[in-house]
């Protein structure tokens, strides 16, 4: 049966129809060729813009001869109007106020112009743009208030304006935003608005991302924000001073990612956090937290990230059986306790676990032999460390994650000894065994042991030679053996085929024989530590090789040189303390870096020499740096494991790390010379020293008087002259000297009265005693016997005096003001009291790990000489 006209013309009219479709609906750009106007546009703003051309990929491939709507970064509508515009990362630079060509593209929908350079404020011309939906200007370089005529674009669905130098002061976040109700995306990461207030948001029915890090904020957080039925993404991270509390959560909580690390919100976490179904990442690191971890949010299938560490929970782990898709768990430094659960263990995707610094009682666990850990296969990081771990370190550990474990922490447990036999993964770069009780030869690495860049043994009962094996880690930065009981010589390949190495600590040990002359041109040292050992001979002069280095210490060893005059510039500590170092300290060159000196107890001789001397310090003296980073770079976070050293009066300096990074404090610089042969008058420029802490010149045969210069030592607190030569008055100057707490200039030829000061009152007459021409307090002897007029008799300890002594209120005062500030510091400031407990928690666990030092190596701190 043939077909029918009317049904021909159907058929033909659904065909025309069809590719109507097909051309407008599918492939609109078809028929889209750019219109002349919109052409002229973007040409003219090219044009306009200034480009670098070696970072432009798309601007500086526009041209005339093709259709615009096929530009890079362009799309065009049926029509031939631009309605986006992706400029991003174009290397543009200078500002865009007079650029009327962008504002005069009035069908723009979309602008994107983040991660470039313009400079000067946000141009008001933006509201010209009135079809704007999305609007990001993140990281453009940006600064000043952002214009009100934002508060215009009431069509905004996504504005970002983050990562610049804005702010958010007048006109105020409220009266810039409220009438925004559109928006779904918001991201003001970086911009000052310190004033806002947020209650507003929580009538923003259609929100999905609030970003605000880093932003100043102040004030109590509005819990209703968190209840917003749309919200998937919060970020009030890096915002301290910003309160609030987490409030229950509604079953149709959209909420995705919660990134609340280092603001000061308080309170529990609720059990109704495990309606988040859609929770994936939660971050609360350094909060102020407090109560039990839910055992619902580990109900929750696809968390992937949790980092709780830093805050004050307390309980026990909940189980983790449900949270198949977690890679990364951070509980550290916390208080929680009783057994780990075992289900952490048989996470298929773990990648990191973090729990030390917590009271977790591991045997209860059967942990002490290590729970089997073989169906990680994917994990790269276990940090196990400071806990009571006991018996040897299982050879299957290595093989976890099937060649992907890369950072491994067992330090501070009590383990000792690795099973054989082992086998180190390609994938290892960080092992860290500081601090257990590993007993027997040093344990030999693999041929192929290239990979490794950190690696800490000390703090052992370790002996026998350091294996030439070592030499093959040439990809090593920190090598750590101090504290063993390590003996032999060092191989010369260790200093010069290890040329990465930034850190190598040897001390306290019982290595003998000479310090390699091998280090190499390449030699990228800082730290060098070698004292406490048996070493003879001379420094080697390749050391001149070590432009980098920062601290050399070679104390406590049995070196025959002359001073070491090749050592770079760059040294911030050098210590030669009890060795044969002798003649004269006369160098060509200076050390303007040089904070700590000490090379007492040695037979140094001659003259101070002001160049030689103070000369190398006057420079960095006007710099009061806060702290110095050693640029040790490596993707892990670095804990050397080093101790506090103690050289002189008892002073300590420190040499530990954090986050990749050794700090030293330069806001001191400390002197030692006791102990030696030095003559002549003590050079008056020592007084321009400003940052001097402390000086011991003790035991040498210094003549002259002592320096008033001393005086303005602003910072002193400990000066030790004893046992010379030195002649004439104690200086008055001395007496303004406030934070001197430690004085002595007994045994010497002074004469004169004592000054009388606040400080001088303090000290006892050990300070002062074998100088037979000296009088008045502390020592028995009145300065009128001694043919001085003296109308101020010496304090009688049994007469009670009724008169004010103004010079005991000024000093009790100073210390009433001092602790009132500490302890305002505690209360009122987060930061000064967790700096405060992490370093009274370092300082307690060295002391009580230092205990078996002490004895261990008892014998080798009697062999220093005494003078």
């Amino acid at each position: 049966m043939g077909i029918s006209l009317y049904s021909q013309c159907f058929f033909c009219f659904i065909f025309i129809l069809s590719m109507f479709c097909i051309t407008n609906c599918f492939i609109p750009n078809a028929y889209s060729q750019c219109l002349q106007d919109q052409r002229s546009l973007l040409l003219q703003l090219r044009n306009d813009l200034r480009i670098d051309s070696t970072q432009s990929l798309k601007l500086v491939l526009w041209n005339q001869t093709q259709d615009c709507c096929n530009w890079d970064g362009v799309e065009c509508d049926g029509a031939g109007h631009v309605i986006s515009l992706q400029l991003d990362w174009e290397g543009i630079s200078g500002g865009i106020h007079n650029m009327s060509s962008l504002f005069a593209l009035r069908y723009l929908e979309k602008l994107n112009l983040a991660k470039n350079d313009f400079g000067g404020q946000i141009p008001g011309g933006i509201i010209n743009l009135k079809h704007l939906t999305y609007l990001n200007l993140s990281g453009a370089g940006f600064g000043g208030q952002v214009p009100i005529e934002v508060s215009l674009m009431r069509r905004l669905v996504t504005l970002d304006l983050s990562y610049n130098g804005l702010e958010i002061e007048n006109p105020n976040l409220k009266m810039l935003l409220q009438n925004l109700t559109g928006l779904r995306e918001l991201y003001l990461d970086g911009v000052h608005m310190s004033s806002a207030v947020l209650n507003f948001f929580a009538n923003f029915s259609h929100l999905t991302t609030l970003s605000f890090s880093d932003c100043d904020l102040r004030g109590s957080f509005p819990y209703m924000i968190f209840q917003i039925p749309t919200l998937e993404n919060l970020d009030l991270s890096e915002n301290e001073l910003l309160t609030g509390s987490i409030p229950q959560f509604h079953r149709n909580a959209s909420l995705r990612t919660m990134l609340l690390l280092h603001t000061n919100f308080s309170g529990p976490l609720p059990n109704s956090i495990g309606n988040l179904s859609m929770l994936s990442k939660i971050s609360m690191h350094r909060c102020s937290f407090t109560g039990p971890i839910p055992s619902t949010i580990f109900t929750l299938t696809g968390l992937i990230h949790v980092d709780l560490s830093r805050n004050f929970f307390t309980g026990s782990i909940p189980s983790f059986y449900m949270s198949k898709n977690l890679q990364f768990v951070d509980l550290s430094h916390n208080s929680l306790s009783g057994s780990i659960p075992k289900s952490l263990f048989s996470l298929p995707s773990l990648q990191t676990l973090k729990l030390s610094n917590n009271q977790l009682a591991l045997a209860s666990c059967k942990l002490h032999n290590f729970s089997d850990l073989t169906n990680q296969h994917r994990l790269e990081l276990l940090d196990l460390s400071n806990n009571r771990i006991i018996g040897e370190v299982p050879n299957w550990i290595w093989e976890i994650g099937n060649g992907t474990l890369a950072y491994l922490d067992l330090s501070s447990n009590l383990l000792v000894s690795l099973q054989k036999p082992y086998h180190f993964p390609s994938s290892l770069r960080y092992l860290d065994l500081h601090s257990n009780l590993l007993q027997g030869e040093l344990p030999p690495l693999p041929q192929d042991a290239n990979y490794i860049d950190y690696l800490s043994l000390a703090n052992n009962s370790l002996s026998g030679a350091i294996p030439k094996s070592f030499c093959n880690a040439t990809q090593l930065l920190v090598l750590d053996l101090s504290t063993n009981k390590l003996s032999g010589s060092i191989s010369p390949c260790l200093v010069e085929k290890v040329e990465k190495l930034a850190v190598l600590n040897l001390w306290g040990n019982n290595i003998s024989g000479y310090i390699p002359d091998t280090f190499s041109v390449n030699c990228r040292l800082q730290i060098l530590d070698m004292s406490m050992n048996y070493l003879e001979g001379r420094l080697p002069m390749s050391l001149a090789n070590c432009k980098w280095l920062q601290v050399l210490d070679v104390g406590n060893n049995n070196i025959n040189d002359g001073f070491p005059c090749m050592l770079p510039s760059s040294l911030r500590i050098l210590i030669l303390r009890s060795n044969r170092f002798h003649g004269q300290v006369r160098c060509s060159r200076s050390w303007t870096d040089l904070q700590i000196i000490d090379i007492g107890s040695n037979n140094f001789t001659g003259y101070l020499y002001t160049k030689s001397f103070w000369g190398m310090m006057l420079e960095k003296d006007a710099r009061l740096e806060s702290e110095n980073n050693l640029g040790i770079s490596s993707g892990f976070e670095y804990n050397l494991g080093m101790h506090d050293k103690t050289f002189g009066f008892g002073f300590e300096y420190n040499l530990g790390t954090n986050l990749g990074t050794v700090k030293i404090l330069t806001i001191f610089t400390v002197i030692d010379f006791s102990c030696n042969n030095f003559q002549g008058e003590i050079p008056d420029a020592i007084g321009d020293l400003r940052s001097l802490l402390v000086l011991n010149l003790s035991h040498n045969t210094f003549v002259g008087t002592i320096p008033k210069s001393l005086g303005k030592l602003t910072y002193i607190e400990s000066v030790d002259l004893s046992t010379n030569q030195l002649t004439g008055e104690i200086p008055k100057e001395l007496t303004r000297l406030t934070f001197l707490a430690i004085l002595n200039l007994s045994h010497n030829q002074l004469i004169g009265p004592i000054p009388s000061g606040p400080q001088f009152r303090t000290f006892s007459t050990d300070s002062f005693q074998g100088n037979i021409g000296l009088c008045g307090f502390p020592l028995n002897i009145s300065c009128r016997h001694a043919g001085e007029d003296d109308n101020v008799p010496p304090p009688n300890p049994h007469q009670k005096d009724e008169a004010i002594n103004w010079d005991y209120v000024s000093v009790a005062l100073g210390y009433v003001v001092g602790l009132g500030s500490i302890l305002w510091l505690f209360f009122f400031s987060r930061s000064f009291k967790y700096k405060f407990n992490d370093q009274t928690e370092q300082t307690f666990q060295k002391i009580f790990n230092s205990k078996d030092r002490k004895i261990v190596h008892r014998g080798r701190t009697n062999r220093r000489r005494q003078c």
